[in-house]
């Protein structure tokens, strides 16, 4: 009976672990969970969460302005069409040979603008609402409002892939542990 009691004990640590761990870190998995799913739609939003990708007109890249050029009608662009008020500070510049186009991704509001690689044609501004939720999900977003250079994200991701890992463990052996009650009552 020494075992079966042991067993019993184990199984309400773990639970008490389980559900103080749920309890302190709900409203992170809340967020965790509903932008996961976001993203996880981003490419199928139909140009709601991220902007499609448009084609140039042409994919050869000797035929292509330099990015100098292009990077300078982007910032025209974002200023004469978006607003002046924004931070020209480049994200990425994403060149999409196999489109014939190149992304400019600008830093502080999320603003993305294609052009055609070849002619520099504007195809397409738009809001990449998907970077904001991406940054809400890896907790980046503290940092970026904060300014601590990356160790709120740090310390978000330890604790959330730990919490997870205690998740599983913790979850695993209150279906586990059960069963395993019963097998040793039985016998």
């Amino acid at each position: 009976m020494g075992k079966r009691k042991q067993q019993a004990k184990t199984l309400r640590i773990f639970r008490k672990i389980h559900r103080t761990t749920g309890a302190l870190l709900f409203i992170f998995f809340f967020f965790v969970s509903v932008t996961g799913l976001i993203l996880g739609w981003k490419k199928n939003s139909n140009g709601v969460i991220l902007p499609k990708t448009q084609k140039g007109t042409t994919t050869d890249l000797k035929e292509w302005l330099p990015l100098d050029s292009l990077h300078t009608i982007a910032c025209y662009t974002l200023h004469d069409k978006v607003s002046l008020d924004y931070s020209l500070e480049l994200d990425r510049i994403d060149v999409r040979k196999d489109k014939g186009s190149v992304k400019f991704v600008f830093v502080d509001h999320f603003y993305e603008v294609q052009l055609d690689g070849a002619t520099g044609n504007v195809l397409s501004i738009g809001q990449r609402r998907s970077d904001f939720f991406e940054h809400v999900h890896d907790g980046s977003i503290l940092d970026r409002y904060l300014g601590t250079g990356g160790y709120i994200k740090l310390l978000y991701t330890n604790v959330m892939a730990i919490a997870l890992l205690v998740f599983t463990i913790t979850g695993f052996w209150l279906w586990y542990g059960p069963k395993r009650m019963r097998k040793t009552g039985k016998s």
